[in-house]
């Protein structure tokens, strides 16, 4: 039986560098990472893997010392002004170290246009040995699973996928029925967390929600056992849960990565 990845995304730990997410996934007993090769906005700290040539040797060296893999990194976002061939250091370290997966997020109002550079991406991305995500978040020009489902169609890419988030899914209002038609091949990983209470109606504050008050699997409201049973049997798990709540409460980053891993494994144990 193959045993079920479970990767540690980067923005659970978000104030480790990669190389002590590495320890701590490990220590945790997680079998991969997901690592941050472009921050998700301006204001967090970024730890710049691609222009940090030691912090780049340190990582892969502390890969090959704990066993611990790379399952994806993130985030590439397409804009009206992308040009992809910039991505192109990205990819080659993805192969580096090994990774399979990269999400992307959709930022660009034209759909055609995002669906033509999801193709050059994919394109791209395919001699490095990479399946390229496109992850729909409600802020984003691809608010939902609907939307992602028409660019990825659209660019008709062999290793164009579809990248399932938990909380991205709760809050944009998309569906199980949705989720079930999508061809098996667009999902290669999803993203587990929980979140309570209903969609906020504020944008600002589903943001908020997004970034630091996610919950622990079976925690929240959302329906995860019949998320995780449309989803593709065995997909590898990215655990992505920051959680303000937890670091104020004084838990250190392998104690929250711990008790994330921890509660995704009793949900899947219940199905």
């Amino acid at each position: 039986m193959t045993q079920r990845v479970f990767s540690l995304a980067a923005l659970t730990v978000l104030e480790l560098s990669p190389v002590d997410m590495i320890e701590v996934a490990a220590r945790a007993g997680y079998s991969h990472v997901g690592l941050r090769t472009e921050p998700a906005t301006a204001q967090e700290h970024h730890f710049a893997l691609l222009n940090d040539p030691y912090l780049r040797k340190a990582t892969l060296q502390r890969l090959k010392d704990t066993g611990v893999k790379v399952l994806d990194l993130e985030i590439l976002r397409l804009k009206p002004e992308t040009d992809i061939r910039l991505f192109e250091p990205h990819l080659a370290f993805g192969a580096q170290c090994g990774a399979t997966e990269l999400l992307v997020a959709g930022n660009d109002p034209d759909l055609d246009r995002c669906a033509a550079r999801f193709a050059a991406l994919c394109e791209l991305a395919i001699g490095y040995g990479l399946h390229p995500h496109l992850e729909f978040m409600p802020w984003t020009q691809v608010p939902d699973l609907a939307t992602a489902a028409q660019v990825v169609a659209q660019a008709g890419q062999p290793n164009g996928c579809i990248l399932v988030d938990a909380f991205h899914f709760n809050r944009s209002g998309s569906h199980l029925s949705q989720l079930e038609q999508l061809p098996v091949a667009w999902m290669r990983y999803a993203q587990l967390c929980d979140i309570a209470g209903p969609a906020p109606t504020d944008m600002d504050q589903i943001l908020y929600e997004a970034r630091h008050e996610r919950c622990l699997p079976g925690e929240g409201d959302c329906d995860l056992p019949g998320l995780l049973q449309a989803l593709p049997k065995g997909i590898a798990i990215s655990v992505e849960i920051p959680t303000r709540r937890l670091m104020e409460q004084g838990k250190s980053a392998l104690e929250r990565a711990t008790l994330a891993l921890d509660a995704t494994r009793r949900v899947l144990e219940r199905l």
